[in-house]
């Protein structure tokens, strides 16, 4: 007898059927109590990082409800197409459900929906403004092209990183110190129904990316380019202002704790999709625990190597550890020439690294290497930058921010063996 995965037990019909059952009304809820208890239970500064994290709600799910429609046109399944429509239903009643709170308990915006999403502009980080502006890239790239691999990536976007890595922590974050604290009985009761909606949301898209890997093995990349993509600017999506970490623990959590909890989401959801990490050759860190991973990449936020640049990386020998860690992690084997390969960052205010590529294997060093095939002579600064796609690598090279001396094949195989 066959045995079923966990995944292949959700069934498009199923989803579709809890949605019904799970209903409710965004205008409906009471938030009298809660306008009080905002005002007599919450610091001045509590109410401020509060704010700052339920706006980065309210803009994502106005943003959602907006691009879900291409999808629905992908979709090659009516059962599927039926259920999307179900998910853009909830996506607009949480807009609504956060418009409502913000302006009746919070006084922000005007009690229009425009009116709201204007007052909350100035909250949004630069890791926000760039998963979601990729998501209306890709919500008109589904409009042009309907292939699954295309599907595939988007459901990739929505579905695993905008809902299951950063939604779903945020609302467990959330919550949990509402229910500790016994407070805003109204906007808990809420809350808990938008988890439960993005909970079934969160089952689709693991069903669909399941199936359309099945069905086309070009999937698999697709969805492992999109994720080379966005993870660096998903992890800035809760770098709080000025890395206050008060922001989390003024609430009894670390930021670690958030972070901790969208690496174990993300990675059980591309495992139950078919899809492990450690197969999609995505430069994140595949061993050890979600913790060690997530403090792996709030470390190189706080180096300046990954997310928004506010001023030059770090360069200490420590911290560079880090750097090359992710270099070598990121190397695709399957660009790298047949032979043994070496590369070396001369750089020029710092001390050198340099990889070796053999047979499947990466190591990286600190250390001139003077036989290497290719060097790259530049500053810690340059490469990051380069690294973090801050800058189109040929301008890099046509500037000589970046100055390569060795084997020129190996330096035009660099863009993709260094995905």
């Amino acid at each position: 007898m066959a045995v079923v995965s966990a995944t292949e037990q959700i069934s498009y019909t199923d989803l579709y059927a809890r949605w019904e059952r799970g209903n409710w009304s965004a205008t409906e809820i009471d938030f009298s109590a809660d306008r009080d208890q905002w005002r007599e239970r919450f610091t001045p500064f509590e109410r401020r990082a509060a704010l700052w994290n339920y706006s980065l709600f309210f803009h994502g799910e106005d943003a959602v409800a907006d691009n879900l429609s291409p999808y629905v046109d992908a979709a090659p399944l009516a059962e599927q197409k039926y259920f999307l429509t179900t998910q853009q239903v909830d996506e607009a009643r949480h807009a609504v459900f956060f418009k409502r709170f913000l302006h009746e308990v919070c006084d922000v915006g005007d009690g229009t929906m425009a009116g709201g999403l204007a007052a909350i502009q100035p909250e949004l980080t630069w890791g926000f403004r760039r998963v979601f502006e990729r998501l209306d890239t890709m919500a008109d790239e589904l409009r042009r092209d309907r292939s699954k691999p295309k599907l595939a990536a988007a459901i990739a976007l929505y579905h695993l990183v905008v809902e299951a890595t950063l939604a779903q922590s945020g609302q467990h974050f959330i919550t949990s110190y509402l229910e500790q604290r016994d407070t805003l009985p109204g906007f808990y009761a809420g809350m808990r129904n938008v988890e439960f909606d993005e909970q079934r949301h969160i089952g689709f898209g693991v069903r669909m990316l399941y199936d359309l890997n099945r069905e086309d093995p070009e999937c698999r990349d697709a969805v492992a380019e999109l994720l080379r993509e966005v993870l660096p600017w998903a992890m800035g999506v809760f770098v709080p202002p000025g890395w206050d970490e008060r922001y989390a623990t003024a609430f009894g959590f670390e930021l670690l704790d958030v972070y901790e909890l969208g690496v174990a989401s993300l990675d059980s959801k591309l495992r139950a999709a078919g899809m492990p990490l450690e197969e999609l050759r995505v430069p994140v860190p595949s061993d050890g625990s979600a913790r060690e991973r997530a403090a792996y990449g709030m470390a190189m936020l706080r180096a300046g190597y990954l997310g928004e640049k506010t001023g030059p990386p770090a360069r200490d020998p420590e911290t560079l550890a880090l750097l090359f860690r992710g270099v070598s992690e990121s190397v695709d084997h399957r660009h790298v020439p047949k032979r043994p390969v070496t590369v070396e960052w001369a750089f020029t205010d710092a001390e050198p690294w340099h990889l070796r590529i053999d047979d499947g294997a990466t190591a990286a060093a600190r250390g001139h290497l003077p036989d290497a095939d290719l060097t790259l002579r530049c500053t810690v600064e340059d490469w990051v930058d380069l690294a973090a796609r801050r800058v189109d690598p040929r301008v890099a090279f046509l500037r000589r921010r970046v100055r390569p001396r060795g084997d020129l094949r190996l330096l035009l195989r660099l863009q993709k063996i260094f995905s």
